[in-house]
């Protein structure tokens, strides 16, 4: 049974914008940290990024479940349309704080939105994260496949693992597969069987005692980051 990290509320206010969110430190020190931050429609207490922040942190990664800067001037709703830069700015601070805390490698995830501001990020600072694990990336709006969010991908740099529901209307796996051809970094990416935008179906699936989703995640990170 999965022991809870007891994170602390995290929190730093001298930059701008602020970093907050909730830190899970593992049970010993940790030499490697990662951000983990959420959608559009969601904020750092997703289930998701929950059961993530658990798993890694148990596994000895320490990790911060970032709130992103629109979130924190809004508790509900969307990010309005030129927040991306802003929100990025907050990402990297958030970088910039684990790195004052752990003394081996920081890597940035994030799911849907959090994941696209996390991408482009690193493709404007290849050096910034060590890896990038992109949760459900949003490559087009629903029943818009031609309206493709990869301006950036050639310019990505930094290796990527993602992973991506068979079911998500925001990209077939074809798509992605397609997508990631782009990247001129290593990537690799995992599909989640029967799973929507939300991976719901990934989360929990004790057929037959298969793993649930966190610790593929974790499986996948290790193997592919190693």
């Amino acid at each position: 049974m999965l022991i809870s990290s007891n994170p602390e509320y995290f929190a730093e206010t001298a930059v701008d914008p602020p970093v907050r969110g909730f830190l899970h430190r593992p049970p010993a020190s940790a030499s490697d940290a990662l951000v983990l931050t959420h959608g559009a429609g969601s904020d750092a207490q997703a289930p998701l990024l929950v059961a993530l922040a658990q798993t890694f942190s148990q596994s000895g990664v320490m990790v911060l479940r970032c709130e992103l800067p629109f979130r924190q001037r809004r508790p509900h709703g969307p990010p309005p349309l030129d927040s991306g830069e802003r929100d990025r700015r907050g990402l990297k601070h958030a970088i910039d704080s684990l790195q004052k805390l752990v003394s081996g490698r920081v890597f940035l995830g994030g799911h849907s939105y959090g994941g696209r501001q996390a991408s482009i990020l690193s493709s404007e600072h290849p050096d910034l994260a060590a890896g990038l694990i992109l949760f459900s990336y949003p490559l087009h709006p629903p029943r818009k496949p031609n309206q493709l969010r990869t301006q950036h991908l050639p310019k990505l740099r930094t290796p990527a693992l993602f992973f991506h529901g068979t079911r998500d209307p925001f990209g077939s796996i074809e798509e992605m597969e397609t997508a990631l051809a782009l990247v001129r970094a290593r990537t690799k990416l995992v599909r989640v069987e029967g799973a929507g935008h939300d991976l719901e179906a990934g989360k929990n699936n004790n057929e037959a005692g298969k793993p649930d989703l966190t610790t593929i995640v974790l499986g996948q990170f290790q193997r592919f980051f190693t």
